[in-house]
C-alpha cells in the first residue's frame, strides 16, 4: 500500500538527516518534495495545498522543539497532518440499539461490493455477531450466485428471492426473516451499474427509505484514485452515506483517493480491503495507516494479528521446546501456518519499521512461493525424519527433493537454516547471545 508515496516522502526526509539546524530552506525544500509526493499519489489539488500549508504552518509552530533533528520534527508534524487528514480518531461501524442492525452497502459495478460484504461479514463474526448476507441485486444472477458461493465458504447464511422481486421487499423480507432467526446484523448487496444513473440512485433512495439503514456504507475501488473521491461525492449527495469502504488498497502505490476522500466529502473511511483473503479487512485507524505510510511501521495492527491466531497453550509448549533446544521441523511448519494465516510475507514486513522501505531500496524480492516450496519439502518428510533432521542423509535429501518438487540444494539449504536456527537457540537459552545472521540470508 502506498509504495510510491512513501518511497518519496522518505527520500525527502533523508535528505534532511544530516542538518544540524532547520533552516527556511530546508523546510521549504522537503516541502516542495512532500507536495510533488503528493501530486504523484494522485491526491486532490485542493486537499494537497491545504495539506502543506497545515505542515507549514504546524512547523513554525514547533521551532522550539530542539530536541528534535529536522527530519524528525517534519516526520512528526507530517504524520500529525496525514491523521488528521484520515480522520483524527477511528470511526467506527454504528449498531443499532435493537436488532438487528443493517448495513446497506452501495457502490458502482466492480468496485468490489459483493466480495466486500462477505468479507464484512466474517469480520463482524469474529466480533461475535451473527450475519446475514442478503442478495438485493436483482439485475446480476451472477451476483446473486456469487454471494451464495461466497457465503457458503464461510458458514454465513445468504437470503436471497431471486431476479423478480424488487429490492427494497428483498430487503424488508430479509429483516423480517433475520428477526425471526434471532441474527444481529443484516448486510445488503446492493445493484451497481458501470456508472451513475438517475435510475440506479432513485432504487437506491426506496431502499433507504423501505429500510432505515443503521449505516448506508459505499464501497469504492482504491485504485481508480480521484474518481473515487468523485464517486464518493455523488453518492452522498444522494443517499447521505455515513461511511466508505476502501477496496483494493494493497494494490495501490499512490493512495490518493484514501488521502482525499475524508476531506472533500466529509465521510470518513471505515474500513480497507488489504487483499484478496477473506479476512484481508480492517478497520482503518488513521495513526497507524498514517505510520505506514511515512515507513514507520504499524506494530499495533501486527502484534493484534499474532494475538488472533494466538494459542497460549501451544506458545507455552513452543517456549518450552525452545529453552530446551527441542525445536523439531514440526515445530518449525506449524508456524509457517501460523504465520500464513496472519497474511502474505511481505505485507506482514511492511508494518515493520523501516523494513517495506528497506525491501525495496535493496530490490529484494519477497515472495510467499518460497514459503510453499519450504512447506512442501518438510511434508515430504517423514515424522521421524522431522523430529530427528540430522538423520537426513544423501538418499533421504534425493526423496525428499523428488517428492516435494525442489532439488536437493533446496533441501541442503532448508536444513543448513534450520540447523543454524537450533544453534542460535541453544546460545541464547545458555546467555550467550550471538549475532543474529541477516533478515534476508
Amino acid at each position: 500500500m502506498f509504495e510510491n508515496l512513501t518511497d518519496r516522502l522518505q527520500g525527502a526526509f533523508d535528505k534532511l538527516t544530516s542538518k544540524g539546524k532547520l533552516q527556511e530552506s530546508d523546510v521549504d525544500l522537503a516541502l516542495r518534495e512532500v507536495r510533488i509526493a503528493l501530486m504523484e499519489a494522485d491526491v486532490n489539488l485542493k486537499v494537497a495545498k491545504q495539506f502543506i500549508n497545515q505542515i507549514k504552518e504546524k512547523i513554525s509552530e514547533q521551532r522550539a522543539l530542539e530536541s528534535l533533528t529536522p527530519a524528525q520534527q517534519i516526520i512528526q508534524v507530517v504524520h500529525q497532518e496525514l491523521v488528521s487528514l484520515l480522520g483524527s480518531d477511528q470511526c467506527k461501524l454504528e449498531t443499532a440499539s435493537t436488532p438487528p442492525t443493517i448495513y446497506m452497502l452501495v457502490g458502482l459495478q466492480g468496485s468490489g461490493k459483493t466480495t466486500t460484504a462477505a468479507k464484512l461479514a466474517l469480520y463482524l463474526r469474529k466480533q461475535g455477531a451473527r450475519p446475514l448476507l442478503v442478495a438485493a441485486d436483482i439485475y446480476r444472477p451472477a451476483a446473486i450466485k456469487q454471494l451464495q458461493t461466497l457465503g457458503g465458504s464461510l458458514n454465513i447464511p445468504v437470503y436471497s428471492e431471486g431476479t423478480s422481486v424488487p429490492p427494497e421487499n428483498i430487503a424488508t423480507n430479509a429483516i423480517d426473516f433475520a428477526k425471526q432467526s434471532s441474527l444481529t446484523h443484516v448486510i445488503l448487496d446492493t445493484a451497481g451499474r458501470l456508472h451513475i444513473d438517475e435510475a440506479m440512485m432513485a432504487e437506491l433512495v426506496r431502499v433507504r427509505d423501505k429500510v432505515s439503514p443503521t449505516e448506508i456504507l459505499l464501497v469504492v475501488d482504491a485504485m481508480t484514485g480521484q474518481e473515487a473521491v468523485k464517486v464518493a461525492e455523488q453518492f452522498h449527495n444522494t443517499l447521505g452515506v455515513t461511511g466508505v469502504i476502501m477496496t483494493k488498497l494493497d494494490g495501490d502505490a499512490r493512495g490518493g483517493a484514501a488521502l482525499s476522500i475524508r476531506a472533500v466529502t466529509g465521510v470518513p473511511i471505515k474500513m480497507i480491503g488489504t487483499g484478496e483473503r477473506p479476512d484481508a479487512f480492517e478497520p482503518l485507524i488513521p495513526d497507524r495507516l498514517a505510520s505506514r505510510i511515512l515507513g514507520l511501521g504499524d506494530m499495533l495492527t501486527l502484534i493484534e494479528r499474532a494475538q488472533a491466531e494466538f494459542d497460549e497453550r501451544k506458545a507455552k509448549e513452543l517456549e518450552r521446546k525452545m529453552r530446551t533446544a527441542t525445536f523439531t521441523l514440526e515445530d518449525f511448519y506449524e508456524q509457517l501456518q501460523t504465520m500464513k494465516r496472519m497474511g502474505p510475507l511481505s505485507q506482514l514486513l511492511e508494518m515493520l519499521p523501516g523494513v517495506g522501505s528497506a525491501i525495496r531500496r535493496q530490490d529484494l524480492q519477497i515472495d510467499d512461493r518460497e514459503l510453499k516450496k519450504v512447506e512442501a519439502i518438510i511434508l515430504s518428510m517423514t515424522p521421524e525424519e522431522r523430529q530427528h533432521p540430522e538423520i537426513i542423509k544423501g538418499s533421504r535429501r534425493r526423496r525428499i527433493a523428488a517428492g516435494s518438487g525442489t532439488t536437493v540444494a533446496d533441501v541442503n539449504a532448508l536444513l543448513n537454516q534450520f540447523n543454524q536456527m537450533q544453534k542460535m537457540m541453544k546460545q541464547i537459552t545458555s546467555g550467550r547471545i550471538p549475532k543474529l545472521p541477516g533478515l534476508f540470508g
